[in-house]
């Protein structure tokens, strides 16, 4: 009855206590649930508010780049149209240039304009009423011209002009037709990439972010802001993972890590008409989040306070249980622990025998012992002093520590100068060989000083193979029995009863 009565408070305590953590934790769950799906649903509206932003950016870019190229276009056909005009040849120089690029001066950012026969050479020059002498056969979009016989508007480049300014450059060319459908040549017109650094330098797309032009074949033609570094003009991005999904995607946006410079960005992107390039905003993910992040903090912050003012008072009620919890784990760890050594003490050493005696039992395995004994441990004392005594029983220690890799291991301090390890599924020629790698161990530990004599250990070695009934202190005398013998014939030696056999120095 007064067991029941000891136990009945403290069953009904531990009950109120689970009540009201259980209850404070449910609260805190709520509370940050409820929280949580208001950030995600403001994450999404700052993905929704970045793409909306970066689609109106992209569709400028778009009307302003189909403008120009249409420009260009016309100016192409025109160019086209007067070549083909008999009497355009049986003019002068001078006016037949007039007549063939009448049409280009209002093309901004406007570069060379040329008439290419069918080898590539200069025909017709916008900048020199006598043609250049050069020959542009070795040129991609010629080359493509030749080989395809579509009159369609092809884009070119980038390439590095020959003459005058040589900066970068894009080309714009068609086919020139022919009755019979043979290939007489092109017309083609540069335009200077500054066009591009102009136009993507007005538009805002944080300081991190980047506004990009690429071909259909994903060569890169403009790029801002331009690396100082490096330039990634005219660099080939046909097999990047991105550009992949760019092309087979055609319109729209996603999240990936840049090719460039590994970080995270938001890419949204619109093929420009029906011609072969591709603009691409490259936002930052770190700016296109950074004032839902700040939001974020703050609500987090907020949130984080109410709930440890919720958890404050199940927090006091719990703090002397857990104090007095640990108290009594360390009063258990210095009773388990010699305060010299570090090793486990002779209390430790029975309760730790006493669970490997029967789980040997229980699993018919061998169990091994070693009684471990300090040669000439008083004379060692009486050389050094107690203080270079307790320095070498401490190496001691140590190095049975070093020497004992499995953790079922033990290794105690017996008492004195005397150590015991216990060894669990461990027969004899295995426990005899772990006791001469100990000694070995200990008799190469440096001596205190360089007149000193090496600290040497004999070790008896004792094994069984327990069986219900039997005494567990008759382990203990057998290896206390092999230790005696080890010191008889000389010690510094491993010795274990039974066959007579001993491993010596």
């Amino acid at each position: 009855m007064t067991l029941a009565y000891v136990q009945t408070p403290q069953s009904a305590r531990s009950r109120s206590e689970r009540m009201l953590m259980s209850g404070s934790v449910l609260a805190v769950v709520a509370i940050l649930a409820i929280v949580t799906s208001l950030l995600i649903r403001e994450y999404g509206n700052a993905t929704d508010s970045a793409v909306r932003s970066a689609n109106n950016v992209v569709q400028l870019i778009d009307a302003d780049v189909q403008r120009n190229a249409d420009l260009y276009d016309t100016s192409l056909l025109g160019m086209i149209a007067t070549w083909q005009q008999p009497e355009v040849l049986s003019i002068s120089a001078a006016l037949r240039q007039q007549v063939m690029f009448d049409r280009s001066t209002a093309a901004p950012y406007k570069g060379d304009l040329v008439v290419l026969d069918e080898t590539g050479t200069i025909v017709a020059d916008s900048v020199s009423v006598i043609p250049r002498e050069d020959n542009f056969s070795d040129l991609a979009s010629f080359a493509g011209h030749r080989e395809d016989p579509s009159l369609a508007l092809r884009v070119g480049g980038p390439f590095k002009a020959r003459w005058g300014f040589k900066d970068w450059r894009i080309s714009f060319s068609r086919r020139i037709p022919s009755p019979d459908g043979r290939f007489v040549g092109i017309v083609a017109a540069s335009m200077r990439l500054a066009y591009f650094h102009r136009l993507f330098r007005g538009l805002d797309v944080g300081q991190k972010g980047t506004i990009n032009l690429i071909t259909a074949d994903g060569i890169m033609l403009a790029r801002e802001p331009e690396q100082t570094v490096r330039t990634y003009i005219g660099q080939d991005f046909s097999q990047r993972a991105n550009f992949q999904r760019i092309l087979k995607e055609v319109n729209g946006s996603f999240s990936a890590i840049s090719d460039l410079d590994g970080q995270r960005r938001m890419y949204t992107f619109s093929r420009v008409g029906d011609l072969p390039l591709i603009v691409v905003i490259a936002q930052s993910q770190d700016e296109v989040y950074a004032l839902w992040r700040h939001n974020a903090l703050l609500v987090m912050g907020a949130t984080g306070l109410l709930c440890l003012g919720i958890l404050w008072l199940s927090w006091l009620l719990s703090k002397q249980l857990r104090l007095r919890h640990l108290a009594e784990r360390e009063l258990a760890e210095l009773a388990a622990t010699d305060g010299l050594t570090g090793l486990a003490n002779r209390r430790r050493l029975d309760m730790v025998f006493k669970q490997e005696w029967a789980r040997s039992i229980r699993s018919d395995r061998p169990i091994s012992v070693l009684m471990i004994d300090v040669d000439h441990f008083k004379a060692f004392n009486d050389r050094h002093g107690h203080h270079g005594g307790d320095i070498a029983l401490r190496n001691v220690a140590k190095t049975l520590e070093t020497c004992i890799r499995r953790p079922g291991d033990v290794a105690a301090r017996y008492g004195g100068e005397e150590f015991l390890v216990v060894l669990p599924e461990t027969d004899l020629p295995g426990a005899r060989l772990l006791a001469e790698q100990i000694r070995k161990a200990i008799e190469a530990i440096p001596p205190l000083n360089q007149d000193g004599q090496p600290l040497t250990v004999s070790i008896g070695v004792a094994s069984a193979q327990p069986k219900a009934g039997d005494q567990q202190a008759q382990l203990f005398a057998e290896a206390d029995q092999a230790l005696y013998h080890a010191k008889r014939k000389g010690r510094n030696r491993v010795e274990h009863i039974g066959e007579g056999t001993s491993a010596s120095a």
